[in-house]
């Protein structure tokens, strides 16, 4: 199981607030943490913060976890006090309604709800369709729009207030908002973490990104400041252990029997079958899959796309009810990516190479 001072801080980092390009405080958390372990900590110009162990070392392994998270941001402020709003990512606009979030304003944290018509004033026919957002506000209680201009600005972003817990008899479960991609920052810090403990000869650099439910972008800067020669992105992807979610599209993916390894046009072919024989060496339990797509829907690919290119993979950790305010994981899995991770790192050497077909 995970040790009591990583699930701290596993919850304080989920606890935080992080909109895309509003990563500050999540930024601030991840730094502080790697500061203890660290050889060198830095936050660059878009946010991203990087830890590294062996900084002066010519071979260079990137890990990336992205802790932005869905959001919104307020667009006007209405004459009745009620604010208007975006979503600032792509998040699943029928969970909306009724939910709790916080508006992150220079003077602190506004409470709010998201609000829409009540279903018994909805018409008939407009019952069973998911609402547009420009048919909510965001109510933060007051009365006018000068009452609500001395509390938010129209910019500020908002983020689903912070609702961090653990299920089951075993407490293995976790429900929390942000946990795309929290969870997979959280594998990135614990893994540099226990490799801070091994002898290396190899430089590894632990990115949380940022921006990356707005196009990848922290990852594809940083990647290009870091020019590692291998990168592993840690990402969540879709559980299919539900009702009518098929498998024959996704693959069997199940909560709680270890980290999916992907193997598509994104990821490496040497590296993917290291990751997958260290995975059997080690008796680490992991579940290979085909992934969802190859068309840059994570940091992989920006990261494989930097420089003169990258030896990349994609270690992904099981995530039920992806861009809703209440995502669940599985803390077994993270235990599965962080082994899967840090033994593989920890067996290459400065020789290695990764040339699909003469490796």
């Amino acid at each position: 199981m995970l040790a009591k001072n990583s699930l701290k801080f596993l919850e304080r980092l989920l606890k935080t607030c992080s909109p895309s390009g509003f990563e500050n405080e999540a930024a601030a958390e991840f730094r502080g943490y790697l500061g203890s372990f660290c050889h060198k900590v830095s936050t660059d110009v878009l946010g991203n913060v990087i830890g590294v162990l062996n900084p002066d070392a010519p071979f260079k392994v990137m890990l990336a976890g992205h802790y932005d998270e869905i959001g919104f941001q307020i667009v006007n402020i209405g004459d009745d006090g009620l604010l208007n709003f975006r979503a600032n990512g792509g998040i699943d606009r029928s969970t909306l309604p009724g939910t709790e979030v916080l508006i992150l304003t220079d003077a602190g944290k506004v409470p709010g709800i998201i609000g829409r018509k009540p279903i018994h004033l909805t018409k008939d026919e407009d019952r069973n369709k998911v609402g547009e957002i420009k048919d909510m506000w965001i109510d933060i209680g007051v009365e006018s729009k000068k009452a609500a201009e001395q509390l938010v600005a129209v910019g500020d972003p908002a983020a689903v207030a912070p609702n961090f817990k653990l299920l089951g008899k075993d407490k293995v479960k976790v429900m929390s908002k942000g946990l795309d991609d929290k969870i997979g920052a959280f594998v990135a810090a614990e893994t540099i973490r226990e490799l801070s403990a091994r002898k290396l000869d190899i430089g590894v650099y632990c990115v949380g990104t940022v921006q990356e439910e707005l196009g990848l972008r922290g990852a594809r800067t940083s990647s290009f400041g870091v020019c590692p020669n291998v990168g592993f992105a840690i990402d969540v992807d879709f559980a299919t252990d539900l009702p009518d979610i098929g498998s024959k599209e996704l693959g069997v993916i199940k909560l709680g029997l270890g980290a999916v390894v992907c193997r598509s046009a994104d990821i490496n072919q040497v590296l993917y079958r290291r990751l997958i024989e260290t995975a059997k060496k080690h008796k680490i339990a992991h579940q290979p899959n085909a992934g969802f797509r190859a068309t840059g829907g994570t940091d992989t690919s920006a990261i494989q796309m930097s420089g003169p290119g990258v030896a990349t993979a994609l270690v992904s950790v099981p995530n039920r009810y992806m861009h809703t305010p209440v995502e669940l994981c599985d803390l077994r899995d993270t235990e599965s990516a962080i082994k899967l991770l840090v033994e593989t790192i920890a067996a290459f050497k400065p020789t290695d190479t990764f040339i699909p077909g003469i490796d």
